[in-house]
């Protein structure tokens, strides 16, 4: 049997974001920037516990039911975390059946670093890293991508997934990578309203938890 999606009118979107220490939600309707709600809080060891009766205290079952599409970051991130939320939007998106797609956290924030250290000019690739306690990082790599024929926004592509790297090259431009709870939580909707049209209704059966090491490390 196969699912069809039932397009929904007005288009909302719902995404699910979490960090090292926090994690939230953030709702849009219409691709009106104006009408965006975000939530965010910290945890701790209760995270299991209050996810989603934050999200119920969030997105009434009345909106949720109309959401268009769900978008969730897959890490790097708190282990646990990525895990849970990744559940959740898997959960709801087959069960309202709605479209579900990913983004890495890097890729969520590349293009606010990018912009802090005034790459999209020059559209200059880089690496994003995190230090592991032991030694080595886990990094992605970003391209500045503009395609004057369909629009003339600049793009951040994700060339290389999050992975362990021992070490960078000499010449490679290599950034830390930064969380911003509000910042990223918008960007998240950006990129989820961008590939509305990309995604199939059984789409939530390839979205798994980025772990590039172990939950120990």
């Amino acid at each position: 049997m196969i699912n069809k999606f039932k397009h929904r009118e007005n288009n909302p979107i719902l995404v699910i974001h979490s960090t090292d220490n926090s994690f939230g939600f953030g709702y849009r309707n219409n691709n009106n920037l104006q009408s965006d709600e975000l939530f965010i809080k910290k945890f701790d060891n209760d995270l299991c516990n209050n996810l989603i009766n934050d999200l119920n205290k969030f997105i009434s079952k009345e909106n949720l039911q109309k959401v268009n599409r769900i978008s969730v970051s897959i890490g790097p991130a708190n282990f646990n975390a990525s895990r849970l939320i990744v559940v959740l939007a898997r959960t709801i998106s087959q069960q309202i059946n709605c479209p579900l797609n990913s983004f890495s956290s890097f890729e969520i924030m590349a293009k606010r670093i990018a912009s802090k250290n005034n790459l999209l000019k020059n559209k200059q690739s880089f690496w994003i890293y995190k230090k592991l306690k032991r030694n080595g990082f886990i990094a992605g790599k970003y391209e500045i991508f503009h395609n004057e024929k369909t629009s003339p926004d600049l793009f951040i592509r994700e060339t290389v997934l999050p992975k362990v790297v021992k070490k960078f090259e000499s010449e490679e431009l290599i950034l830390e990578a930064n969380h911003n709870d509000k910042e990223d939580l918008k960007e998240l909707l950006d990129l989820s309203n961008k590939n509305l049209l990309n995604t199939n209704v059984n789409s939530w059966q390839k979205v798994l938890p980025l772990y590039p090491i172990s939950p120990i490390n």
